[in-house]
């Protein structure tokens, strides 16, 4: 019952996001946010034994703070109108690759791998991608990836039209060279996080992503 009050906590919210709705729930809050830390717990009990990378974390490391930054956002809606769990395989690193799960009614979803690296990051991993691309086709042509996440994500946001500065056309990894992300996303239904097993069918998916993150991570802390 904890879990459905939880995320109807949530489908509320996004109905009456404003201080004054938000103030009078206040106690709605927080036993969304006991349950949400809860729900993270479980998680990592099940994803700790299969990927140590994720050995330092704890549920703090792994929450997001429910209120938007909306200095230069044109909604000015003050709250986040959804649930999202990060598993970082390096908390002391802003941006690293890792897990991800997302609750939105309607629009619930699972991914992994490393979203949109700076610079200098983007460029060793394009440098990793560019000497040793067959590791990286083994991960995502095996038959588990395919069926659970299809491919790496790709669309017009996320990759460039040409070949990147410096690298061949004709390089047999380009389209991978030319990706500005290295994810992959599953559409999930909400009806999973209702279930008693969540945590262990959420994990059954989300661990087929360490191959991904592992080669994200051994491109990562290549020394140039």
């Amino acid at each position: 019952m904890a879990r459905k009050e939880a995320l109807q906590f949530i489908e509320d919210l996004k109905n009456n996001n404003n201080k004054e709705w938000f103030h009078e729930n206040k106690k709605r809050y927080e036993l969304f946010k006991k349950e949400y830390q809860n729900i993270i717990a479980e998680i990592l009990q099940e994803m700790k034994p299969l990927d140590p990378s994720l050995a330092n974390l704890e549920i703090k490391n792994c929450t997001f703070r429910i209120n938007r930054d909306i200095r230069f956002s044109k909604d000015k809606s003050p709250y986040k109108s959804n649930m999202g769990i990060w598993l970082s395989t390096n908390k002391n690193i802003k941006n690293s690759p890792g897990y991800y799960i997302h609750y939105e009614k309607g629009s619930s979803f699972i991914a992994g791998g490393l979203y949109c690296p700076e610079a200098e990051e983007l460029k060793k991993v394009r440098k990793e991608i560019a000497f040793f691309y067959e590791d990286l086709e083994k991960t995502t042509s095996n038959a588990t990836f395919k069926k659970e996440f299809g491919a790496l994500d790709r669309d017009e946001t996320n990759m460039l039209k040409k070949a990147p500065k410096d690298y061949d056309p004709n390089h047999p990894a380009i389209e991978f060279l030319k990706l500005k992300s290295y994810t992959a996303t599953q559409k999930i239904d909400d009806e999973l996080f209702s279930d008693k097993d969540f945590a262990k069918k959420i994990t059954q998916k989300l661990i087929v992503l360490k191959p991904l993150n592992e080669f994200l991570n051994r491109a990562l802390e290549t020394v140039e």
